[in-house]
């Protein structure tokens, strides 16, 4: 069975490794080329010495590379994936992990403060989160991952309030993230802090993916979705850990809330949803999956919902590739179960 032939940008960071470590195990993806720009001529086992197994060196992104591939997927500081964009052929599909194509052009430029660099590609781009994407992204040539708050944020959230489940007008979140979600320059960027033993709250009310929560539940109802998110830098490596404070609509409990959202995922591998269970992250990580946790409040009418995730993976390699596998009608679980543990713990 045919191959398709992958190059990855941005191989060397850290959801770049994980697509790497998990792209070895998919039976239907050839690694053809790893690029990264610091890295050149260097090994990716260098950077983990976990991967295994037969893998071109590290090369510098040149777009004559494209013509030889069928899928890019791109985890590149932001802006960089607008312009591959630019030099695609027809038979390539960009998978960008990013934030290039997640929003229109206005929102990008108010969001991001920078003007964007493709803006007649956007109309050939999708937001994709996969268990709440029901178009056909055989359709797009381009695949905007969603980030990896709004993905902890989006998967309980959205089918509630497009439900009308539940009030929109005082939803409260409050997530926490590993350092790994800020990146390999994190060490740098918070040194004057104590990141390994210290808990620090940062973007109040300008996090820039308030835009994708924001944009995302707006689709689902005719009125605004008002909403508080407040982002935390906690001193763990990966995970996030997402609690949403809901009110609920007249004559609806916790166990409506449940029931509808265990219907709701019950053909989705992923989602594990589940009732006044205590979540750690610790249940995730290096997996794909998304616990959810609906439980009871003091209050009356007031539900808490616990959401975490593996911000690498599930937020990010893991996503990434479920949109692939959508995209090319292969099976959701390819290189995202157990062939990935088989590959690092018996090889």
């Amino acid at each position: 069975m045919a191959k398709l032939n992958v190059l990855i940008a941005g191989c060397t960071g850290y959801i770049g490794i994980e697509l790497v470590k998990l792209l070895i195990t998919h039976k239907r993806v050839n690694i053809k080329y790893l690029c990264g720009s610091t890295s050149v001529g260097k090994k990716i086992s260098h950077f983990d010495k976990s991967i295994k197994g037969k893998l071109p060196k590290i090369i510098k992104f040149n777009k004559s590379k494209l013509r030889n591939v069928d899928i890019i997927f791109t985890a590149l500081p932001n802006g960089e994936a607008q312009k591959i964009s630019k030099h695609l052929f027809k038979h390539n599909t960009l998978i960008d992990i990013a934030a290039d194509f997640r929003l229109n052009a206005n929102k990008y430029f108010k969001w991001y403060k920078q003007k964007h660099k493709a803006p007649n590609n956007i109309k050939k781009s999708i937001y994709s989160l996969p268990e709440l994407n029901n178009e056909d992204l055989k359709k797009y040539q381009i695949i905007a991952c969603p980030g990896c708050y709004p993905t902890s944020i989006l998967l309980p959230l959205k089918p509630l309030v497009k439900k009308k489940l539940i009030k929109i007008n005082n939803i409260i979140i409050d997530s926490k993230s590993g350092y790994s979600g800020a990146g390999r320059g994190v060490h740098k960027k918070y040194s004057n802090k104590n990141l390994y033993e210290s808990l620090s709250a940062y973007g109040l009310s300008n996090h820039r993916h308030n835009s994708e929560i924001e944009n995302e539940l707006n689709k689902s109802t005719t009125n605004k979705v008002k909403f508080d998110f407040t982002p935390h830098l906690s001193p763990m490596f990966r995970g996030i850990f997402t609690t949403i404070y809901i009110d609920l609509n007249k004559n609806i409990n916790q166990g409506n809330i449940f029931k509808f959202l265990k219907s709701y995922y019950k053909n989705q591998p992923f989602i594990k949803i589940m009732k006044n269970t205590y979540l750690s992250t610790n249940d995730v990580i290096d997996t794909n999956f998304c616990h959810i946790s609906i439980c009871k409040s003091k209050n009356k009418n007031k539900l808490i919902i616990l959401s975490t995730i593996d911000n690498l993976i599930k937020g990010g390699s893991g996503q990434a590739i479920q949109n692939m596998n959508s995209k090319f009608n292969f099976p959701q679980k390819m290189g995202l179960l157990w062939e990935y543990w088989l590959y690092f713990y018996f090889v």
